[in-house]
């Protein structure tokens, strides 16, 4: 939730074309950063009569308190000019203001639109099928991580926990201060202070939740901070304060410093403002670099290239510090760049709304590579999510804590692990072709293996050791082969992370010539119609053929009849009780080699369009890959295709299904198309 993360206490102050000769009760509320008493008398008013200034305020009060679907109404009656003054123009930061909250709301194709529109006014530009193909990779992607919730969260806003020996530190509005406690304008809840727990191996709570000492905790917001390594130094976010007393700029407004303070004899003292804070601008979110040389933050400073952009100070062997450097539009955006951290590797982790992601704070990683930041990765799911992801900091080689808002509107602390490679690598894979039989290599076969695309990525024709060697990226791929022995096969191959692997596609000879039918004897035996046996004698064999999955007419079209196969909700792998029925489905088809699969694959109405195709298309290429792969039958005697949640069983609309309907329409049919 940024405006608890980045402690603004924001004081806009209204235009002066206002729609009213003077300030109404809603307009005061609105200047005094209270957005939950603003947008009540908003709400009045605009039952009245809508003014233009009232719909801009009214949707920055319910994006400011993350009520994302009601700011979306009044955005969206915004941008369509749906208010009284003639002037329909608005400012281009709501175009952006309602991409996000659309991406909140799931709809991040509609919310794109809008980011494109964005870009468009500031002379940038956007692809949105691109765009949208990036997102849905990030949701579709292998997770690295595994994550839970910490113990020590509270119903207030918990956020930023640093671990530091066997001690976790955080920042919460949590109440502490007790029946004469001052409450925050804009969220009506304490002020921010920084406190401690004491938690196990496990990183989960052993003693008393406590508040730091008044040196450090005050009547101010205390928010985001630091340790040195030795953990005898704390570098701060603060309200700007002198003498103990809010420092406010020209426009009302108490921005954010960086305070420090170290400790002596187990005492911490009192505050010191670092040198390069300037009044009228904030300076928040400190993290060191490992050697302690460098402190990185996030600013709206002046000469930056969006909102807030993220700098960093050297420090000086006596404890000063240098001018603050920007990291450049690599990191930064146009919009907001907060919450830097630095690994031990020297990569960069920071929160952006301004790079593209899952909708509103995501958490990008950038390696740093001979001193310069790359190009910024987005972590996906489920370090990601459609709110606020942010604060992301490890305590060890692979274990840290996070922020997000996901589960309620105020923050929470989740600790992770993570568990992949989150850049990607090259790796050696080694692809064979071997006799489906003698397991011996097939020399003389032409292979080409493809990216996802379609791309080319080798290809040629193999001696006697039927095999090459070449370094992928992690993906998935396409290995095919052909000998004028064998039939042709096609191999999916999926690229892991972390790891080098071995392929082999196995080709099978081609089978004899068939020996002379024995159909008429049979036929004369069981006494079949003779007009079906003239008309269609393999249809009549197939549909009276006892052994194995039986055969059923539909419409005129020919099906297996097979227990249904299933698929977990948001998953495409075969399921073990799937595989039992698929391996009965093979052992049919291995006797009649000239039958021709359509493998249909359905899922149920849950996620986008879009998603619910890509996912039923990965069901049925996944479906077809079993039958390949793991019993062996020829590829090219299958087609597969998804249709997404286009041919329900059982209709949901608005998605009001229980489970087992929803388990009901996720299915595969298998139609005969060649026999």
């Amino acid at each position: 939730m940024i405006k608890k993360i980045t402690f603004i206490v924001i004081a806009l102050l209204v235009a002066q074309m206002s729609f009213s000769q003077r300030k109404t009760r809603a307009d005061r509320f609105f200047e005094k950063g209270d957005y939950i008493n603003a947008a009540k008398y908003y709400e009045e008013e605009i039952k009245k009569e809508r003014h233009k200034k009232a719909i801009e305020n009214i949707a920055v009060c319910y994006y400011n308190t993350f009520e994302y679907r009601l700011a979306s109404r009044y955005l969206k009656l915004l941008v369509k000019g749906r208010y009284g003054e003639k002037d329909k123009t608005y400012d281009n930061h709501y175009n952006f203001k309602l991409y996000q909250v659309l991406s909140a709301l799931g709809d991040y194709e509609t919310g794109l639109d809008y980011f494109k529109l964005y870009k468009e006014n500031i002379s940038d530009t956007l692809d949105k099928s691109e765009s949208i193909e990036i997102i849905e990779a990030f949701k579709l992607k292998n997770p690295d991580y595994k994550i839970k919730k910490a113990q020590f969260n509270s119903e207030a806003s918990d956020f930023g926990a640093v671990k530091f020996n066997d001690s976790v530190y955080f920042t919460s509005d949590r109440d502490n201060k007790g029946f004469l406690k001052k409450k925050y304008k804009w969220t009506h809840q304490s002020f921010l202070d920084i406190y401690a727990v004491k938690v196990d191996g496990d990183n989960d709570t052993l003693g008393a939740i406590k508040p730091l000492t008044k040196t450090i905790n005050s009547k101010l917001h205390e928010g985001n901070f630091c340790f040195t390594n030795d953990g005898n130094t704390l570098y701060i976010s603060r309200s700007n304060y002198t003498d103990g007393k809010k420092e406010f700029n020209e426009q009302s407004t108490n921005n954010i410093h960086l305070y420090k303070t170290t400790r002596v004899d187990g005492k911490w003292n009192e505050l010191e403002k670092l040198e390069f804070n300037k009044n009228g601008f904030s300076y928040q979110h400190p993290a060191l670099s490992p050697d302690g040389k460098k402190l990185y933050f996030s600013s709206d400073m002046e000469g930056g290239y969006g909102n807030f952009d993220l700098y960093y100070v050297r420090i000086e062997v006596d404890g000063t510090t240098g001018d603050p450097v920007n990291l450049g539009e690599t990191i930064n955006t146009a919009n907001r760049e907060h919450f830097p951290f630095i690994s031990q590797e020297g990569d960069l982790f920071f929160a952006s709304n301004g790079h593209l992601g899952l909708g509103m704070l995501d958490i990008f990683v950038s390696e740093q590579i001979k001193d310069e930041f790359t190009t910024p990765v987005n972590l996906g799911a489920p370090i990601n999510s459609r709110y606020d992801d942010f604060n992301l900091n490890y305590h060890n080689v692979e274990e840290g804590f996070f922020s997000s808002n996901r589960k309620k509107n105020n923050d929470e602390i989740f600790k992770f692990k993570q568990t992949g490679e989150i850049f990607l690598r090259e790796y050696i894979n080694r692809f064979e072709v071997r006799d489906a039989e003698t397991k011996e290599y097939i020399p003389n076969t032409i292979v080409v293996l493809k990216d996802k695309k379609g791309v080319e990525k080798y290809t040629n024709t193999l001696d006697s050791l039927a095999f090459f060697n070449i370094n992928l990226l992690p993906d998935n791929y396409e290995f095919s082969g052909n000998n004028e022995a064998y039939l042709p096969n096609t191999l999916k191959v999926k690229v892991l992370e972390d790891q080098d692997q071995r392929h082999v596609l196995y080709l099978k000879k081609l089978p004899p010539p068939p020996p002379v039918d024995p159909v008429e004897v049979i036929i004369a035996e069981k006494k079949i119609d003779k007009k079906l046996k003239e008309d269609d004698p393999k249809r009549f064999e197939l549909l009276t053929d006892v052994e194995g999955p039986p055969v059923i007419e539909k419409d005129g079209k020919l099906f297996f009849q097979l227990e249904p196969i299933y698929f977990n909700f948001d998953m495409w792998n075969i399921r073990s009780d799937s595989k039992i029925i698929l391996d009965e489905l093979a052992a049919k088809l291995e006797r009649y080699p000239n039958i021709h699969l359509k493998i249909s694959s359905h899922t149920d109405s849950r996620g986008t369009v879009r998603y619910n195709q890509i996912l039923s298309e990965r069901r049925a290429e996944s479906t077809r890959n079993y039958l390949a792969l793991e019993v062996y039958i020829n590829a090219r005697r299958m087609k597969f295709q998804g249709f997404g949640e286009l041919e329900p069983i059982v209709p949901c609309p608005m998605l009001d299904c229980t489970d087992e309907e929803h388990q009901l329409n996720r299915r595969s049919e298998f139609e005969i198309i060649e026999y």
